[in-house]
């Protein structure tokens, strides 16, 4: 087509249909426009009282985060996606528990290679330009899932699609094509609190924004140095990231495992042990995650964490 500025609904078909077939669990389309005023408000106050913590970099590109046609000229649409990421084989109990986001290769990498295929699919169909993002760019992930559609934002944070649960990864593409929106979600997690209940540190508060200061995950991934003193009590087993506020869900209890082989973790992975990341050299630990999101933490991360267990 010669302009990308209106394109019919049979085109936004598909691209949604592509991008199942690429291997995406969900789809849809929101407007490329600023972030509504009662967002950008509640973010900014977020910030303002240090929840995030040692995530310094959620604090930056504020103009970015607020209007995601910065991200790319002429952008009219942000399509979402969402990839199930649930492995069908899981660590023994016994061993130092690593979140099940982690289990595979990383996401960024497996997310953005189909993202890249959609937004060539897009432009030989339509001409239109598309910029991929896989939780890269300062785009608010949650927040345009659920105006694209695709679920809601829980108490515990993550998004939750109806019937199929929050074990999602999110990508998105901002694109010069024009197609009409999908309606938001405005299901909501009602009377249920018991992610805030279960959650080990104490980060969820009654719908609110989480506190990166009470939460195990981005203690044990995102924080350099030594950890706060309540850690110790809290961790438990686990040595990279945290499930509980997930595992506890109601929406979680029929999940599907994944489909997509890249998220499969490896026999060696199953089978670590403390003593194994205990004695482990900057070799094997640069072999066994070198896809991974592990990378994040660094060995010095995950032997500190090791180290409370």
């Amino acid at each position: 087509m010669d302009s990308c500025r209106s394109a019919s609904c049979d085109v936004r078909e598909a691209v949604r249909a592509k991008a199942l077939s690429i291997g995406f669990d969900a789809c849809g389309f929101a407007c490329a426009e600023p972030v509504e005023q009662w967002a950008v408000e509640q973010y900014d106050r977020w910030i303002a009282a240090r929840h995030n913590d040692c995530m310094e970099y959620a604090a930056r590109y504020r103009d970015v985060r607020n209007d995601p046609r910065l991200l790319l000229d002429g952008a009219k649409t942000i399509i979402c996606v969402a990839a199930n990421y649930l492995p069908a084989k899981r660590q023994p109990a016994y061993a130092p528990q690593f979140a099940l986001y982690a289990y595979g290769r990383d996401y960024h990498e497996v997310l953005k290679e189909r993202l890249l295929l959609l937004a060539s699919f897009i432009a030989k169909t339509t001409g239109c330009q598309s910029r991929p993002c896989v939780d890269t760019a300062p785009l608010r992930e949650r927040y345009w899932a659920r105006k694209a559609g695709i679920g809601f934002i829980g108490r515990n944070n993550a998004l939750i699609l109806p019937g199929r649960g929050s074990f999602f990864f999110l990508g998105e593409l901002v694109t010069t094509l024009e197609v009409k929106p999908d309606e938001p979600y405005s299901l909501t997690c009602g009377d249920c609190h018991r992610c805030e209940a279960a959650c080990p540190g104490g980060a969820l508060h009654d719908g609110t924004a989480l506190d990166a200061r009470q939460c195990l995950s981005c203690q044990l991934i995102e924080r350099r140095g030594d950890l706060p003193q309540w850690v110790a009590a809290a961790v438990g087993n686990r040595v990279y990231g945290c499930d509980t506020c997930q595992l506890v869900c109601p929406h979680n209890r029929n999940t599907m495992p994944t489909t997509i082989s890249d998220f499969a973790p490896s026999e060696e992975f199953l089978s670590l042990t403390h003593e194994d990341i205990a004695c482990m050299t900057p070799a094997k630990f640069r072999r066994l995650f070198a896809h991974s999101a592990v990378r994040r933490t660094r060995l010095d991360g995950l032997r500190r964490n090791a180290a409370l267990l």
